[in-house]
């Protein structure tokens, strides 16, 4: 039976992380009550991540696998998920257990009560070093000066939209961090919704200063001046 929500995770070398998260996920998405898939993206990963997919994919009926070689990335992991996708609402969030799946029917509440196209997550309590909150408060207000994506928290990949708002996607650097403000430009509507935060407890973040400033601020630039020279949908 088609799906009709799709649930996309993108995963690098998050062994520990992963059947912890599909249980949870798959729970959510089961009370629900309607026909569902969780696409579990192995990008590339050098430890167990492949494995634990597999037992996930073998203990909940909803869950598959798609893996990538070699590593892309997670903005080419994330739009790989989305495009294999089958459902007519599309979700997605990230794979190291600090997103809450059940966020999820609310973020689709918004989506399916026709108020936007895309509903964002917003990490109003967030669990993350002083450091990165710091330099995520500076990158969202930049961010939301520059390219007015209309959102509080650009970061957050907890998100669910119409699968419509898939066209406005493309490969870019660091794309995840865009999608807001790629579904705005392209004239669909974008909302927000607080949502739950965790600290991360097994694995090791892959964002170093590099990836949490310098690339971000390089590729938020040239969004902006391409979105300056595209027609507004």
């Amino acid at each position: 039976m088609k799906p009709v929500l799709s649930l996309v995770i993108p995963l690098y070398n998050e062994e520990g992380n992963i059947l912890p998260l599909a249980e949870s996920a798959a729970a959510v998405l089961a009370g629900l009550g309607r026909p569902h898939e969780i696409i579990l993206v192995d990008d590339g990963s050098s430890d167990g991540t492949a494995a634990e997919i597999a037992a996930a994919a073998a203990r909940w009926p909803a869950v598959r696998a798609l893996p990538l070689r070699p590593n892309r990335g997670q903005a080419e992991a994330l739009l790989a998920g989305l495009r294999t996708a089958e459902g007519d609402f599309l979700a997605m969030m990230d794979g190291d257990g600090q997103n809450d799946p059940r966020d999820l029917p609310a973020l689709l509440a918004l989506v399916e009560d026709g108020g936007v196209d895309l509903a964002c997550g917003w990490r109003t309590d967030r669990h993350d070093t002083r450091l990165r909150r710091l330099m995520s408060r500076v990158a969202n207000a930049v961010r939301g000066r520059l390219l007015r994506d209309g959102v509080q928290d650009s970061g957050c990949q907890l998100r669910v939209m119409r699968r419509e708002v898939l066209t406005a996607l493309r490969p870019m650097e660091l794309m995840q961090s865009f999608v807001p403000a790629l579904a705005a430009g392209a004239g669909f509507r974008v909302g927000e919704r607080p949502v739950r935060h965790h600290a991360r407890t097994r694995g090791e973040s892959k964002y170093g200063l590099g990836r949490l400033w310098l690339r971000p601020a390089l590729a938020m630039i040239g969004l902006w001046w391409r979105q300056r020279r595209l027609p507004r949908r």
